[in-house]
């Protein structure tokens, strides 16, 4: 139970850089392209930070 929760707490973290991708395109006024492109950008962004700088979570993967 205790993983399941560990899971979904580390998922914020791709759920923020997917928004923070999504919402940088849609400031900018850029095309469909580079917001959905945004959008996995963020996401590489927030698999890169879990990888390199949180504490921990090499212990969950």
């Amino acid at each position: 139970m205790k993983q399941h929760e560990d899971n979904n707490f580390y998922s914020v973290y791709y759920l923020v850089g997917l928004l923070a991708g999504l919402f940088t395109g849609v400031a900018t006024q850029s095309g469909p392209g580079y917001i959905i492109g945004l959008g996995v950008t963020g996401l590489l962004f927030a698999g890169f930070f879990l990888r390199t700088f949180v504490k921990g979570h090499e212990k969950h993967v």
